[in-house]
């Protein structure tokens, strides 16, 4: 058991908590804007895996990391956008539509890395870049906080100065009023002439491409390479730190940071000697309980309205 503290409590520890929320954060926030539209993102899984795949190959083709991040939110919007045309103009399930994207991104990143590097399992054989890493100035130098804070990828910082964008978005801009007026009531929205679809086209847009900056950070930042499936379900994980939260940003910020947390308990437990199929089942076990608990709250909501 003091070996357990020793690890939970130590400034490695902390910062590998904030290296793993990073993409579950950036699927998080965009689980929320498409979410305050009325459409629910399921797709986040499949436009994650999709763009680190991107990002990966055209950073090597081009040799620039920016340029490979560029591609990567790119095609998370594209993704998006082609969900919001299934689903705003075709009427077909958004639910659906997100689970036959993800089933999609599943084989077809498979089939694309095989094109592209010969392999089906990894992109080694590709020269991709990797986005750079910051030294805070100051902060570096503060004992304890420093050790956490400083040294992260650059996505890691974006994905904290997102929370705020989002909010900024959400409750301080036009379009944010609209997205949430839709999102609470498309008939009243509509009735005062606000335009339903182009609310929402916009809302997975913007979800789309926070989603890829979560797929880039993955290929990018965490890692140096592409792998099969490497998402490994953070795109639910990130629905259900949306969900716990509130659909609020800093909500969805601390849920977001819960998750994050059991990654990298689960990830330090790899050298205790603990079974790896009890580590590794860890994070999602921590979602289940998350929305039992935010099911049972939820339920316990009703019962007072209707009691009230």
């Amino acid at each position: 058991m003091k070996v357990l503290f020793d690890v939970i409590f130590s400034t490695a520890f902390g910062y590998a908590i904030l290296r793993v929320t990073t993409p579950i954060l950036f699927a998080a926030l965009g689980a929320l804007v498409s979410d305050r539209a009325g459409v629910t993102n399921i797709g986040l899984e499949g436009i994650m895996l999709s763009s680190a795949l991107a990002g990966v190959i055209v950073s090597a083709l081009t040799g620039s990391a920016w340029i490979g991040l560029l591609a990567a939110v790119i095609v998370g919007i594209l993704i998006g956008l082609f969900m919001a045309y299934f689903a705003l103009n075709l009427k077909t399930d958004i639910i659906l539509t997100g689970i036959a994207i993800n089933l999609m991104a599943s084989g077809g990143t498979i089939f694309v890395l095989y094109l592209v590097a010969h392999d089906k399992g990894i992109s080694t054989s590709l020269n991709s870049k990797i986005m750079p890493s910051v030294a805070l100035p100051l902060i570096k130098d503060i004992p304890v906080l420093g050790p956490i804070l400083s040294g992260h990828n650059i996505l890691t910082y974006f994905s904290l100065i997102a929370v705020l964008l989002v909010y900024i978005l959400l409750y301080k801009t036009p379009l944010g009023l609209r997205i949430r007026a839709v999102g609470e009531s498309p008939n009243a929205a509509d009735s005062v002439g606000i335009s339903v679809n182009k609310v929402r086209y916009i809302a997975l847009g913007i979800s789309g491409a926070l989603a890829g900056f979560g797929g880039a950070y993955l290929s990018m930042g965490y890692v140096s390479w592409f792998s099969t499936n490497m998402t490994a379900g953070r795109g639910f994980i990130a629905l259900a730190a949306e969900a716990m939260g509130r659909g609020m940003p800093l909500g969805t910020f601390l849920t977001s940071l819960l998750f994050g947390f059991a990654d990298a308990l689960s990830n330090s437990l790899q050298s205790l000697r603990i079974p790896a199929e009890f580590v590794q089942m860890i994070p999602y076990v921590a979602t289940l309980l998350g929305l039992v608990i935010y099911a049972t709250q939820e339920k316990s909501k009703i019962e007072k309205a209707k009691r009230g």
